[in-house]
């Protein structure tokens, strides 16, 4: 069984990104696309592609050949990133600020809430789900549904 290896330079997954955002649009394909046949959610899979997981040996190989990426990008996308993708603190990108300013509003209650009803820990970011559904609005429009489920980790004295 191959080993798992960490990529220590972020410059080199960010390059892979760009990459691969690049054949997507050539090639015309949606996250779903690439995701289709992975055996993995489009949100990981994206996320993954962003820069942010690593995809097992199957799935990198899958989205690789569909995107026309050589074996090397194909070895890079199975690395354990260095993960973060909004650098220099308060994002300003409109789409990524609005979540910023989510927590800004919401931060603080979420917290409280989350202490309240399952007591001192965290939400895991590791062991996680993230959905997001498009849905009519009854008022007119569309909305939003992002779901974040992540596992409780409590907070354990030593």
């Amino acid at each position: 069984m191959p080993h798992l290896h960490a990529q220590l330079d972020p410059q080199a997954r960010h390059d892979l990104a760009v990459a691969v955002v690049d054949a997507k649009t050539r090639k015309d394909l949606t996250w779903q696309d690439l995701a289709d046949g992975t055996g993995l959610s489009v949100v990981f899979v994206t996320a993954a592609l962003l820069g942010q997981h690593a995809l097992p040996a199957d799935a990198a190989r899958t989205v690789a050949e569909r995107l026309g990426l050589d074996d090397d990008a194909e070895r890079l996308l199975q690395t354990v990133p260095l993960r973060g993708s909004i650098p220099d603190g308060i994002p300003t990108d409109p789409t990524l600020y609005r979540f910023h300013e989510m927590l800004q509003v919401y931060g603080t209650t979420l917290k409280a809430l989350v202490h309240e009803q399952f007591g001192d820990g965290i939400i895991s970011a590791v062991n996680f789900r993230l959905d997001i559904q498009k849905v009519d609005d009854p008022e007119g429009g569309s909305r939003a549904v992002i779901t974040l489920d992540g596992k409780y980790l409590p907070a354990k004295p030593f």
